[in-house]
């Protein structure tokens, strides 16, 4: 080991000895100003004036927000708190806060403040938070404001507690500036767009929420040798790196024993998401050594999507007290899986329907082909847009590599639901089956069985028994925009659907299943090009695809385009979550970050080569060449000279290969800074400077390779991956 033992050791700190509980009951939401805390401390009609608001959709008046505002610091001071924050999630992918006390000098003492129009709205800065363009630098006013229906939450610290206040974040003339607020207002047309729908089968449904579940992939890495690697440092991938002898080639870590210091660190957070409400329930190793997985039980999307971003940050914090760093980059290491996000969503009714489960009635399983055919067809219609909304740098290396989703956008829905609708389109009866088979009476919709058919890891958006698996959301993104793209989409189509089959019933008279059946069938012929079943890893499929016509936006700034295309625009302004600036904002925020990180990339690859590699090579070159002359001194035999001045030819092959190619790389990325707009600065560093990363990097491992071990000053993939 060339890393002093030492160092590993002393980054090895036990996280703080916490509360002791004697179940997870106890600790379970302990920190959250949930139902329970709120009736505590509300009283009873202020509590039933929130619960309303919150049900309904309402704005809280003000004299009921002093109340909250009362209870809530009663709350959290009892808890030991002394600060509060707005806790948003600004356009950067991250969460942020600013703490304000509750306490402020009065006649000597300090005397306890917080009133409802500091939990309603905060002014934070707002000019140096991604815009795009929406607000100039000078133009600093921005605005958060409360979201009731994520319950606020005590995040504890070593040295201090903070009562965090979930928000949105605007700007002062009202264009979004985060994630929440155009996920919240999709939410809300969600659920007016599947209810009314649902009339046709359930009268008694007055309310649907989307659910979401999300499985979080991840590394650890000793911190000590991370603090070693540049490139993960400042970029959460290594951008060098020869492979390891063993990696995940004996399949022996996925499902594995977990190792001990990791199941620490496991516990620990997890004790820790137990007392923020957040419900995990399952923690395993993954395919590749040093990488795992957590994942919650299902929750309503909002906070199911506040849940995953704290547990990030969560998790980056108890690392450091167990001597880890967590790496959530969707390929941190070449050559072995990379990590994902798998978004499971699904609709539920607030009469307890799942309607993406298929039922054992005629009129529940007609609701199910309903509700599932619309979704094919929301898919379709916005495969780009949604293959966009889950475009980024770092996304771009996993997407299409053999172990995730490709970048052609397509669903996958089993054998068995593929005859149904194949059935459904051809108007073919269905048929009288055994006795088990319970045959019903509505036309080609017979009984659908939970997992009648196989998973297909390779598939972008599979459907799993009862839900939807988007496998394609980056392990690093926030989950708020592939669901609010998804929920809108969603949205315009069940609108749409509505439309299409009252306007049959009402003009030709037809009965309403016979309606809903003959839209459906239309509706098949119309997107059926984006169901595949096959393996979404072949070339075939790519050739498939494009005789489908189905894009195949393989880069970030390609995909990134459907977010001010015309059909987004319409689509996006119509539902009134974006107008047309706030789409062209978006766009350029995503394809300045794209930018940006590919630039950092380039400047950490030429730190690298320059500062690290290319030393060591030219040492070890020097003691070869070294070698070489004192054997030919020696008059020792041809074959030791030829030997040691192959190993001499080989090092500097790569030395000046590798030199030339980190030179050329720099002048592309310097001509790509001089280009007048960041579309085109993006697509340059795209095509130009990403494009050298590869070729130089074969050159930089191959050294890796070469190089005297003891010369070698970045830990090996060797050192990093397995951890004991």
């Amino acid at each position: 080991m060339r890393f002093k033992a030492l160092e590993i050791a002393l980054s090895r700190q036990p996280i703080e000895a916490s509360r002791k509980f004697d179940s997870i009951q106890d600790m379970y939401a302990i920190n959250v100003f949930n139902d329970d805390a709120m009736q505590s401390h509300l009283d009873k009609d202020t509590y039933k004036s929130l619960k309303k608001s919150v049900h309904d959709g309402t704005k809280i008046s003000r004299s009921a927000a002093t109340q909250i505002a009362t209870g809530m610091k009663s709350w959290a001071m009892a808890k030991g708190v002394t600060h509060y924050t707005h806790w948003f999630q600004p356009l950067t992918g991250t969460t942020a806060e600013k703490h304000d006390s509750f306490f402020e000098p009065q006649d000597g003492r300090a005397v306890d403040k917080f009133s409802g129009d500091s939990l309603v709205q905060q002014e934070p800065d707002a000019s140096s938070l991604p815009s795009g363009g929406l607000r100039n630098t000078f133009e600093a006013r921005g605005y958060t404001a409360w979201d009731p229906s994520s319950p606020a939450f005590i995040y504890e610290n070593t040295s201090g507690k903070t009562l965090c206040i979930p928000t949105v974040f605007v700007s002062y003339t009202g264009e979004a500036l985060d994630y929440k607020a155009p996920l919240l207002k999709s939410i809300a047309l969600l659920d007016k767009a599947a209810t009314d729908v649902c009339k046709y089968f359930y009268s008694d449904v007055t309310k649907v929420g989307a659910s979401l579940g999300v499985e979080q992939e991840y590394f650890l890495v000793d911190k000590a040798l991370y603090n070693q690697r540049p490139d993960l440092i400042m970029c959460g991938r290594t951008l060098f790196g020869y492979a390891a002898a063993k990696n995940q080639q004996m399949d022996d870590h996925y499902f594995g024993s977990i190792p001990d210091r990791v199941f620490n660190y496991m516990v620990d957070f997890e004790n820790e998401a137990l007392k923020l409400g957040i419900p995990v329930r399952t923690r395993h190793n993954e395919v590749a050594p040093g990488q795992y997985e957590c994942a919650p039980q299902y929750e309503e999307i909002n906070l199911a999507v506040d849940h995953n971003q704290l547990l990030m940050d969560l998790m980056d914090e108890v690392a450091n007290h167990h001597g880890f760093k967590v790496l959530f980059h969707e390929k941190p290491f070449a050559g072995i899986n990379g990590s994902g996000k798998h978004n499971n969503w699904s609709l539920l009714t607030n009469t307890g329907v799942n309607l993406l489960s298929p039922g054992n009635n005629p009129l529940s399983n007609l609701s199910f082909v309903t509700f599932f055919i619309n979704t094919i067809k929301a898919f379709h219609d916005n495969a780009d847009l949604l293959r966009a909304s889950i475009a980024s740098a770092s996304n771009d290396h996993r997407l299409g590599a053999n172990e995730a989703p490709p970048a052609i956008m397509s669903i996958f829905i089993g054998s068995t639901l593929t005859k149904m609708l194949e059935d459904i389109e051809n108007n073919v009866k269905a048929t009288k089956g055994s006795p088990e088979d319970k045959t019903i009476s509505i036309a080609q919709i017979p009984e659908i069985l939970l997992d009648n058919t196989d998973r297909n890891r390779t598939s972008p958006f599979a459907f799993t028994g009862n839900k939807f698996e988007l496998r394609a959301v980056g392990s690093s993104k926030s989950c708020a925009s592939p669901m609010m793209v998804l929920n809108a989409s969603m949205s315009h189509q069940l609108i749409q659907f509505k439309k299409d089959v009252d306007q049959r019933i009402a003009g030709q008279k037809e009965k309403k299943n016979d309606a809903i059946l003959a839209v459906l069938r239309q509706y098949l012929k119309d997107s059926k090009r984006v169901l595949f079943e096959g393996n979404g890893y072949g070339d075939e499929w790519v050739v498939e695809a494009k005789k489908r016509g189905l894009s195949n936006l393989r880069d970030t700034p390609a995909a990134l385009d459907a977010f001010i295309s015309d059909q987004t625009v319409s689509m996006m302004n119509g539902l009134g979550i974006f107008k047309p600036q706030e789409l062209k904002a978006r766009h350029h925020i995503e394809l300045e970050d794209y930018m940006k990180k590919v630039q950092i990339e380039g400047r950490i690859i030429d730190e690298m080569t320059y500062t690290h590699i290319l030393p060591a090579a030219l040492q070890y070159q020097k003691m070869v060449a070294d070698n070489v002359n004192s054997l030919k001194a020696s008059g020792i035999g041809k074959k030791q000279v030829d030997a040691s001045m192959s190993v001499l030819e080989e090092v500097s092959e790569h030395i000046n290969a590798l030199k030339t190619k980190v030179d050329r790389m720099v002048e592309e990325r310097k001509k790509a800074n001089k280009l007048d707009s960041i579309e085109q600065q993006a697509k340059a560093y795209s095509a130009k400077v990403n494009s050298e990363f590869d070729d130089i990097r074969y050159h930089a491992d191959k050294l890796e390779r070469l190089v005297d071990d003891s010369l070698w000053s970045i830990p090996k993939y060797r050192e990093l991956l397995h951890i004991k």
